[in-house]
């Protein structure tokens, strides 16, 4: 993965009129990574995807992107009830000025490969199931082959069997394309599953409060890697305390196993290129060691249709150093590290 900037967020906030949304985000990502955003409900994870977008604009920081070809899936499937599958999938296609037969062949053949059956294909939104109408959202987001792709809970829904059914395709298809991902997510399985590195918010108002790094390569994550590691998540005590639960028993033989060296909730966070340095007990943050102001223009289609993207300018820091985190059991191949 190329560990150059495709995102880049300082000090971002919202309001919705006098209510503060969000406060003074921080966040980068790499072009190529998975981010993963955890949070409790209300703390303004939807709307930080919504800016990323571009649907929503900053009342406050600023917000950099180098990716030209982003593409959302919304928490519902949102098709448009008068179009078939095929036709849903091929929106974006055809807001981009391809010919109905070279558009109606795309959509078919990512149709198919997402696990749709020609007849699927054909039938109306109300006639698929929503484990369907799941996979018609997100192939109408992958056949603009976006260069950036944006998740907002689209497997909420879903049962586990079908959900890691999905897991598996979007992680084929992120591997084939090289895309970047901004997942957001109350599943914290789910994030260990499908990110190189997770963030936890809080609110309100929305602000950033930990990050943890995952080395072990998306690919190689079998179930039981998956359910340890989100189980050490579980018992980290920022994230009990970000989701309101208890403090963990230190009792407890998960507990005891689920040391993690993670950064405290009251650091500033750092992600790559932001000029992380590990020390002591907790990662600490220090501040890029180089900047430069880049002017960016953001046009794109957003699943098939077009949005209105604004110019932004921000400053990329260079220094490539990453927080980093580990297990008791690193051994056991349960190290959560990124050096």
């Amino acid at each position: 993965m190329a560990h150059d900037l495709g995102l880049c967020l300082r000090g971002v906030g919202y309001r919705y009129g006098p209510v503060e949304v969000l406060a003074g985000l921080d966040l980068t990502l790499a072009r190529g990574e998975a981010l993963a955003v955890v949070g409790p409900s209300g703390c303004g994870k939807t709307t930080l995807l919504n800016l990323i977008a571009g649907l929503t604009r900053p009342t406050a920081g600023e917000i950099a992107c180098t990716y030209t070809r982003p593409a959302y899936v919304f928490q519902q499937p949102r098709l448009l009830p008068w179009k078939r599958a095929r036709d849903n999938i091929a929106l974006g296609l055809k807001a981009a000025g391809l010919g109905r037969r070279a558009r109606a062949q795309a959509a078919e053949a990512l149709g198919l490969k997402l696990g749709l059956t020609a007849a699927d294909l054909d039938k109306y939104p109300h006639q698929l199931s929503g484990g369907m109408q799941s996979r018609v959202a997100l192939a109408r987001a992958l056949v603009l082959s976006p260069d950036l792709l944006l998740l907002d809970e689209p497997f909420a829904a879903l049962d586990v069997g079908l959900k890691a059914e999905l897991h598996a395709l979007l992680l084929a298809e992120l591997a084939r394309r090289e895309a970047g991902l901004v997942l957001v997510t109350h599943d914290l399985m789910e994030a260990v599953r499908l990110a190189d590195r997770i963030v936890l918010m809080q609110g309100p108002p929305g602000r950033l409060v930990a990050q943890y790094p995952l080395a072990h390569p998306r690919t190689a994550r079998d179930d039981a890697w998956v359910y340890r590691t989100g189980a050490q998540f579980m018992q980290d005590r920022a994230v009990r305390a970000g989701f309101g639960l208890p403090p963990a028993s230190t009792a407890s033989p998960a507990a005891a196993d689920a040391v993690l060296t993670l950064p405290r909730r009251d650091e500033a966070l750092a992600a790559p290129g932001a000029g992380a340095t590990a020390g002591g007990e907790h990662a600490s943050v220090g501040a890029p060691d180089r900047t430069s102001r880049v002017p960016v223009r953001f046009p794109a289609l957003l699943s098939g249709h077009r949005g209105l993207w604004a110019c932004a300018h921000a400053g990329v820091g260079g220094d490539a150093r990453r927080l980093a985190a580990r297990t008791a059991g690193a051994g056991r191949g349960g190290r959560l590290a990124r050096a």
